[in-house]
């Protein structure tokens, strides 16, 4: 009985092979090629030793250690050891988002639409239909490792070797592995795809905020973070195997604790069941606003609390910035350019601008929550009702305006909260909402490209992430790869001020906000012209 919950796999991964034709290799190049132009960014400005060590110092410090987790090879900072320390974490934490994605995608969104029903009517096993996503998974991973690491390995450079580039290599796909063993876990747990998606980002912040607050304080700690096991690989000096075989063992036990799961619990029903809801509805919901925020609520109000606890994880590391570089010269150069202003004040639009970065995920996932809609075929409901197509939309937007403007405020007041709890001399909590609220425009021009694409192309919608990718790599990356100056124009974040060393710029926020309003007047304009569900 047992080898038939199995039937039909074969069949089934080459169905998933076949819907993920163009998002699996599109996943998988992108982080080569981004491996690789990185690589070689670090060769082309890093020259010599003297200058790598130069870099090295500047690591060496407790903010970017919670950022990008503890140095190692920094008595001999080689360009393998640059990369693996200052992109690795980053890297593994959007392959783990990858996984969540496409297990997602396959297991309780297909659920959710009636899809897994309509296969189990055919000659297929039980658990066929989540073990060819697991399985697909852990082959695309591993095929994004060994990609990624032939990639590295080819291009010549000393420090970069066969053995650090698999270490490397293997450090991602492990990482992508254990996250979809976590996306199948909350799939079972979870009575829709939309909680899914959120106690599965969950995770995956919390793995990344343990971590965090474990390297800079207690190193006990990280190793309740599967981020915590792959740093410790030390790829490039060390190589060490073993974090990357406890990582795709703890992938294998959930998978295996996932299927178990499925087997278990009848088609359509979760482990954590909906709240039953009232006998009548509330009047918030007689709103498309009160309906849109009523869908989301879960998920953001998940993606706030991350917020709030990664602004406090980096507080909390303000303190030691002065002690750490106070007798180092080098820093003093290099870190201080605005006379007048205190490293941890330079320190502050760096956290900002990633925490920023980050609380747009959450504000795009609420205006793209109206394509997710219409796919599934809901939205003809609504509007047969007494609403416009105008107040439908209107309603997403201003969730997703209200989301932005909740997150930045939690990440501020995590970050100046916590921070001056152990600052010696307390900075201005004003000052440090301010620098998160310098933001807000950026995300509503954020918004409107989002309503643009819904409006005229809904198709390429995912455009907007290529997009909110490229700035996180012109912003985080931009100074440190030395990017000309108009690249950073490329993006909204790029108009930004930067409080406290700078003075708000009025008129640039003024500038973004009428950007905004024109790409989301132009949003609802193409929403109204075509036909729902085209």
């Amino acid at each position: 009985m047992a080898r038939h919950l199995f039937d039909g796999t074969g069949t089934l991964v080459r169905f998933v092979l076949r819907r993920d034709r163009l998002r699996l290799p599109l996943w998988i190049g992108s982080f080569a090629v981004v491996s690789v132009i990185i690589a070689l960014a670090f060769v082309g400005l890093y020259q010599n030793e003297e200058e790598r060590q130069a870099m090295a110092e500047t690591m060496q410090n407790p903010a970017m250690t919670a950022m990008l987790g503890p140095g190692y090879g920094v008595d001999n900072y080689t360009v393998g050891a640059m990369t693996a320390h200052e992109m690795l974490l980053m890297t593994a934490v959007v392959v783990g988002l990858m996984s969540i994605l496409l297990v997602t995608r396959h297991t309780r969104t297909d659920e959710e639409d009636g899809r897994i029903e309509m296969v189990r009517s055919l000659p297929v096993g039980r658990l066929s239909n989540l073990l060819s996503t697991l399985l697909v998974l852990i082959g695309a991973n591993v095929v994004l490792a060994l990609l990624t690491a032939f990639s590295l390995a080819a291009l010549g450079i000393e420090s970069m070797d066969l053995e650090g580039s698999l270490v490397y290599g293997s450090a991602l796909g492990a990482s992508g592995i254990i996250f979809a063993g976590v996306a199948a876990v909350c799939a079972q747990l979870s009575p829709n795809a939309r909680s899914t998606l959120g106690l599965s980002i969950m995770v995956l912040l919390l793995s990344y905020i343990i971590r965090a607050i474990g390297d800079v304080t207690n190193e006990t700690l990280s190793w309740f973070s599967p981020l915590g096991w792959i740093l410790r690989t030390e790829a490039y000096v060390n190589n060490y195997w073993w974090p990357i075989l406890m990582t795709v063992a703890a992938a294998l036990l959930l998978m295996g604790l996932a299927l178990y799961l499925n087997s278990i619990r009848d088609l359509g029903s979760s482990f954590l069941p909906s709240r039953a809801g009232k006998a009548e509805a509330s009047k918030s919901l007689l709103s498309p606003f009160g309906l849109a925020l009523r869908l989301q609520r879960t998920g953001l109000i998940a993606w706030g609390a991350g917020l709030l606890l990664i602004g406090a994880s980096y507080g909390s590391v303000l303190g030691e910035l002065e002690l750490f570089f106070e007798d180092i010269d080098l820093m003093q150069q290099m870190i201080v350019q605005t006379e007048g202003f205190s490293l941890t004040e330079q320190f502050i639009p760096i956290l900002m601008a990633v925490m920023a970065i980050l609380g747009t995920i959450p504000v795009l996932l609420a205006v793209l929550k109206l394509g997710i809609e219409e796919k599934n075929d809901r939205l003809e409901h609504i509007l047969s009702r007494a609403v416009s197509k105008n107040q439908l939309m209107g309603g997403y937007l201003a969730v997703a305006i209200l989301t932005g403007f909740a997150m930045l405020s939690l990440a501020a007041l995590g970050l100046g909260l916590v921070g001056n709890a152990v600052l010696e001399v307390p900075l201005s909590v004003g000052m440090f909402y301010g620098s998160g609220m310098a933001y807000l425009p950026a995300v509503l021009v954020m918004v409107g490209v989002a309503a643009v694409l819904i409006g005229w192309a809904p198709n390429l919608t995912s455009a907007v992430w290529l997009y909110l990718a490229f700035s996180f790599v012109v912003i985080y990356l931009g100074g440190l790869f030395q990017f000309p100056e108009w690249m950073g124009k490329l993006t909204p974040y790029g108009y930004v001020s930067e409080i406290p060393i700078e003075e708000m710029n009025y008129l640039n926020a003024a500038i973004l906000i009428i950007v905004a309003v024109i790409l989301t007047a132009i949003g609802l304009l193409g929403f109204n012209r075509r036909d729902i569900g085209r």
